[in-house]
């Protein structure tokens, strides 16, 4: 994505289920727990470079000692910075009493974060300060382990405004206004109602006060907190959390619009948002994961026990696309596989721009995260001129020789790394012209690889979504080869609509799909077109959210797709480079074609899977008309 978006966040949690001498024995180290957290979260990097948390809570200590712990950081380097306060105190005991090191015991009662239960989270913010106190994991601490609560996620609700006053109804008085806080409060009042019920009936059956801690831990119905929590969240989430007592649960959203696996042995349970990422620390086949289903909650309870229980009724699944495009690491097998056939699907539309002249075609990506697709490109193409010299060789069978043999067998596909994104460049200059100077040079290129005035340059990106890039910095580089064509091929299709689901791609007006379809009303005098959406947009604003329709689909109906995305290559082209651009982008059909199992496509299709997805669509577009640069949810 030469575009830079923030989008999911990512989570991590590990329960331990032998006692803490075991892993000592079997593994050679009494920090196996913190140690495979830590790898977990830095193989998923990708999911979040804003901030990192970790909490980890200790089974059956004793009273008056500190069972629960928390680091988080902001810092340039969180995931770096989270371990490196961890091993300091580990250092630390180290120098003092280094007998004591290998006493898994010991080290629970005195050390932080030696216990069985770990949450990791890494946090992308796309909305909000990115301070200390917007990184997860969030703690609703109370002197009762049953009422302790430690919540992490990757979520976006949609409908935060209605859950803040039913709150607000239920006599709290919540510290801000946000999806984190929301869930926090919420889980915790339910969960708070469950340990006063659990209370009242143990009372009555004769148990001590002492005695009745012990018996709710054993009877607190997780599930029932949770369907009672999630009841009316309307938004894509993966939300993981922690009791005090060592109950642990991982719910994921009914559409399953947000990722979240695990995997449970004897030893173990482990989840996490990417699969490659247990696979690669756990050193596990891909057979032994399996995906938290919609509308279902993994429980971990304190005894060891795990199952997947309905907390929600699952509606029709509408996992993210994205994720499969551009977010999650393409180390997955599958994720690896689909970004292939992206690449595949999209060589009839790129020969036909070139042409069929594939001697006079190169072909490259950029950024990396477009790698696999390209393999797939250029698969597709290999595929296009296996034909075509065999065509050729069948035509001269009877007439063939050497020469021409070669000249037909050396047909194939021209492939060069182009581009090379150079370390950033510090935009300390603020005069826009010299600003815009350096950002062209973010991107080195490789001179030589292109016939000056001959060549197109076919270059493969995983998404489009501002353009901006393109313009200021992408385009000026190639145009330096002096090709004769610039193609630049999206393996998304265009993105049309805002994300309320973790997807820093909020604002319509940033988007240069929508751009372009507006221009185009404009220069075709159907500005009545936009005025029909805005007070169509305007009015429903007032209805309830389940009645609300997606109006704006109307401003790209007059409209082809080609049509917009020429409109597209005009708007991005600068005007001081020589060479001619096109874009192409996926089609829709052909995204589902290679990602059959994650067909949540509401960027591109405005098919949104929630109620709430529509209410921001229309206030986005509301927001855009009269000038509010804010999100929309």
């Amino acid at each position: 994505m030469s575009d830079q978006i923030k989008h999911e966040c990512g989570i991590a949690l590990i329960r331990l289920l032998k006692p803490l001498k075991f892993y000592k024995e079997k593994y050679g180290t009494p920090f196996y727990g913190v140690n495979k957290l830590y790898l977990l979260m830095e193989k998923q990097h990708n999911r979040g470079q804003d901030g990192a948390g970790v909490a980890n809570i200790k089974l059956d200590v004793d009273p008056g000692s500190r069972y629960i712990s928390r680091h988080r950081s902001n810092a340039s380097q969180p995931i770096a910075d989270v371990f490196d306060k961890i091993n300091s105190r580990f250092a630390e005991a180290a120098r003092e009493h280094p007998d004591k090191m290998n006493d898994p015991e010991w080290l629970k009662a005195n050390l932080p974060f030696t216990g069985e239960l770990f949450m990791g989270h890494l946090r992308y913010g796309t909305y909000g300060k990115n301070s200390i106190e917007n990184c997860h994991p969030f703690l609703r601490q109370n002197n009762w382990m049953t009422r302790n609560l430690v919540v992490a996620g990757n979520f976006n609700l949609t409908n935060v405004d209605e859950l803040f006053s039913q709150l607000v109804e239920l006599g709290q008085h919540p510290k801000e206004k946000s999806d984190t806080v929301t869930v926090l409060e919420k889980i915790g009042h339910f969960l708070d109602e469950e340990n006063e019920l659990l209370f009242k009936r143990f009372k009555q059956e004769g148990y001590t006060n002492k005695e009745i801690s012990g018996q709710i831990a054993k009877d607190i119905d997780i599930q029932r907190i949770l369907t009672r929590s999630a009841k009316s969240w309307d938004g894509g989430y993966v939300i993981t959390g922690m009791m005090g007592h060592g109950d642990a649960f991982v719910m994921r959203d009914p559409n399953g619009i947000r990722p979240a696996w695990y995997y449970a042995d004897d030893e173990v349970v482990v989840v996490a948002s990417e699969r490659p990422a247990m696979q690669t620390a756990f050193n596990l086949p891909v057979e032994a994961l399996k995906e938290i289903q919609p509308g279902h909650a993994l429980i971990i309870k304190k005894d060891g026990k795990v199952s997947e229980q309905q907390f929600r009724e699952p509606q029709e699944r509408k996992s993210c696309s994205f994720e499969r495009i551009y977010f999650s690491r393409g180390s997955d097998v599958d994720i690896y596989k689909e970004r292939k056939e992206l690449g595949r699907l999209l060589c009839p539309s790129i020969l036909e721009t070139v042409d069929y002249d594939l001697r006079n075609t190169v072909f490259s990506y950029v950024p990396n995260t477009a790698e696999s697709a390209f393999y797939g490109m250029v698969k597709g193409m290999e595929d296009y001129l296996r034909g075509v010299k065999r065509n050729k060789i069948l035509k001269l069978v009877n007439d063939i020789n050497p020469e021409e043999l070669d000249h037909i067998l050396d047909i194939k596909p021209r492939i060069e790394k182009i581009a090379i994104k150079d370390a950033k460049l510090r935009t300390f200059i603020t005069d826009d012209s010299q600003r815009n100077d350096l950002v062209a040079h973010v991107y080195d290129i490789t001179y030589g690889t292109v016939r000056r005035g001959v060549d197109n340059l076919v270059i493969i990106d995983d998404s489009i979504v501002r353009g901006t890039t393109l313009r200021r910095s992408i385009l000026r580089m190639l145009d330096r080869l002096e090709p004769r064509k610039i193609v630049i091929v999206s393996s998304a299709p265009q993105i049309r609509y805002p994300d309320c689901y973790g997807i820093d791609m909020a604002k319509l007006g940033e988007f240069v799909a929508f751009s372009a379809a507006i221009k185009l009303l404009e220069e075709n005098n159907m500005e009545d077109v936009i005025d029909k959406v805005y007070h169509l947009c305007k009015e429903q604003l007032s209805l309830p959210t389940a009645e609300m329709v997606n109006h704006v689909r109307e401003i790209y109906k007059p409209f082809t797709a080609e049509q917009i995305s020429a409109k597209i290559a005009q708007m991005i082209r600068p005007s001081d480079i020589q060479a001619d651009v096109e874009i192409i982008f996926q089609k829709i059909e052909d995204l589902h074609q290679a990602c059959p199992g994650h067909t949540g496509d509401w960027y591109f299709s405005g098919n949104y899977p929630t109620p709430g997805g529509n209410k921001v669509v229309c206030r986005s577009f509301v927001n855009y008309i009269e000038g509010l640069n804010e999100r929309a949810y």
